[in-house]
């Protein structure tokens, strides 16, 4: 697939390396032109302006979510396009969330660029299990939880997923990106305010009966 990486922090950069590994066609896209262009080098991909980016089949979002819009609308016309979103909605001291229960960054992102085709997930992964190979202990895949309302948007970052080496949650609508920003900012906190680290992630297992 042509995916474009919109951002060149930590998590934009993880999912880029991620998808060229796989053997995808990625394009790196950020404000910081140099810097894009420094990431998409060191890691085999190709550093692309706004308008290359928004041509894309599927488009990342690793922006801040206070830059998702903007950075969005700066590719053009992309009505029809999947985008995924990796987005949360954090406080600055990263340990809570700025909105949640009634709405959800993913949804102000789709309200406030309609006509795309708007997918939550990955949200849930820390940077450094994005750079890992993919597994949890017991050799189980580290989940991607899926919420759109776009059913075939939905089937498409699934098949990114997991050839890439997730595993896939069906989360539901998008509403439950609400769910999903709030299961991030738990994370977030076992992961830094617990001391549990960073080489963790949520997934639900079946008990043994």
């Amino acid at each position: 697939m042509k995916v474009s990486v919109i951002g060149t922090g930590n998590m934009g950069r993880g999912f880029a390396a991620r998808l060229v590994k796989a053997g995808h066609s990625v394009g790196v896209h950020g404000r910081d032109a140099a810097k894009a262009a420094d990431v998409a080098q060191a890691i085999g991909a190709k550093a692309v302006s706004a308008a290359e980016a928004g041509k894309a089949d599927i488009i990342v979002l690793a922006v801040p979510f206070d830059a998702a819009v903007d950075a969005l609308k700066a590719l053009g016309d992309i009505a029809g396009r999947v985008v995924i979103d990796i987005t949360n909605p954090l406080t600055a001291d990263y340990m809570g969330l700025t909105i949640g229960h009634t709405t959800s960054a993913a949804e102000e992102i789709a309200r406030a660029v309609p006509g795309v085709a708007l997918v939550k997930g990955f949200n849930t992964v820390f940077a450094q299990v994005l750079a890992g190979d993919g597994k949890v202990a017991g050799g189980h895949d580290v989940p991607a939880y899926l919420a759109s309302d776009s059913a075939e948007a939905k089937a498409v970052a699934a098949e990114l997923a997991r050839s890439i080496g997730f595993g896939v949650v069906d989360a539901g609508g998008l509403k439950n990106a609400r769910y999903l920003e709030a299961l991030a900012g738990l994370n977030i906190y076992l992961g830094y305010g617990a001391g549990l680290g960073t080489a963790v992630t949520p997934i639900w297992l079946p008990v043994a009966g």
